[in-house]
C-alpha cells in the first residue's frame, strides 16, 4: 500500500482536482484506491458521492481504530475499486496547531489498521490524502502518514513561494517524524500553454526546483469541472479535453508508483511498464473542452 499526500499551501489551485485525477487513473489501471478527504470543505467527498456514513474522518482521527474506520469508509459512485474515507466540516476543529504532538500520529495509526486488516476485506493498493490548503495539523498528519507528497501549484507569481514553503514543510516532517517521506514532485495545474506568463512562471519553478517540477502539466480545460459536476471520473468523460487530461493523470500516477522503497506504505506490484513523460509543449487547439 502506497500513500500519497496531495497538498498545496495556497487555496484554489486545484488540489482536489489532482487527487481525483489520480484516483481516476488508478481506477483505469485496476488499482484499488482509497481517497481520504482531509479538507473540511469536503469537495472530494462530494465528487465521489458516497452513501451516508455514521462516522467520518474526523471520528477516525479522534479514535483511529478499525471499527470507526469501517463506519467512515464508503464506496464511491465511480467504482467498487475506489472508496472514500469521508470528510466532514468537523475536521476544521482538528486543524489548529496544538501541544499534543501525538495527535499527528492518528492518521498514520489509522492507515496501519488498513494495512493490517482492511475493514471491507480487499486491501488497498493506493491511498490518496487530499489535504486542506494550509499547513495546519491535518496537513502535517498527512505528511507523517504518507510515503510521498505531491505538491500542486498554478503558474502564477505566488507559485515559487508556495512551493518552497511546502517543500520546507516536507523536509521538517521528514526530519522530525517520518524519515521515509519523499517529495514525488511539483505538479503545475491550470496551464494555458500559449500564455507567456504561464511559461515564464514554469521556467521560474524549474530554475528553483529543477527535476522536482513534473515534465507534464494539467491544462486548463472545462472538462474537469464538467466531470466533477457529474460525479464522473475524468477517464470516463468523453471529450477531447478530458482525454488529454486523462493521459496527463496517467503519467502522474505512473511517477507516483515508481517508488520501490521498502516501508510501511508502498505498492507491492511491478511498475516496470510505467509511462514516461515528455516536456510541457504548447497545445495546438485552445478550443478543447
Amino acid at each position: 500500500m502506497h500513500t500519497v499526500a496531495v497538498l498545496s499551501l495556497k487555496g484554489g489551485v486545484g488540489k482536489t482536482t489532482v487527487a481525483l485525477g489520480i484516483a481516476s487513473a488508478a481506477m483505469r489501471r485496476g488499482i484499488r484506491a482509497l481517497v481520504a478527504d482531509l479538507d473540511p470543505q469536503g469537495n472530494a467527498t462530494a465528487s465521489l458521492d458516497p452513501p451516508f456514513t455514521d462516522a467520518t474522518l474526523a471520528d477516525v482521527l479522534e479514535t483511529p481504530d478499525r471499527d470507526v474506520l469501517a463506519r467512515a469508509i464508503a464506496p464511491s459512485v465511480w467504482s467498487e475499486d475506489v472508496e472514500v474515507l469521508v470528510g466532514a466540516e468537523e475536521l476544521e476543529a482538528l486543524n489548529e496547531p496544538g501541544p499534543d504532538e501525538h495527535r499527528l500520529m492518528s492518521l498514520s495509526r489509522a492507515l496501519d489498521e488498513l494495512q493490517d486488516a482492511p475493514p471491507h476485506g480487499k486491501p488497498y493498493d493506493l491511498v490518496i490524502l487530499d489535504c486542506p490548503p494550509s499547513l495546519g495539523r491535518l496537513t502535517k498528519s498527512a505528511l507523517v502518514a504518507a510515503d510521498s507528497a505531491l505538491l500542486v501549484t498554478e503558474p502564477t507569481m505566488y507559485a515559487v513561494a508556495g512551493a518552497q514553503r511546502a517543500l520546507e514543510a516536507i523536509e521538517q516532517i521528514r526530519d522530525e517524524h517520518n524519515q521515509d517521506l519523499r517529495a514525488a514532485g511539483v505538479l503545475v495545474n491550470r496551464l494555458r500553454p500559449r500564455s507567456h506568463e504561464h511559461q515564464f512562471r514554469i521556467a521560474e519553478l524549474r530554475e528553483s526546483f529543477g527535476a522536482l517540477v513534473m515534465p507534464t502539466a494539467i491544462p486548463d480545460r472545462l472538462a474537469i469541472q464538467q466531470a466533477q459536476g457529474a460525479c464522473s471520473p475524468i477517464h470516463e468523460w468523453h471529450s477531447p479535453g478530458a482525454q488529454e487530461i486523462a493521459l496527463t493523470f496517467n503519467m502522474v500516477l505512473a511517477k507516483i508508483l515508481r517508488s520501490n522503497r521498502a516501508g510501511r506504505h508502498r505498492i507491492d506490484r511491478d511498475e516496470t511498464a510505467a509511462e514516461t513523460t515528455g516536456p510541457i509543449e504548447p497545445i495546438r487547439t485552445d478550443a478543447r473542452r
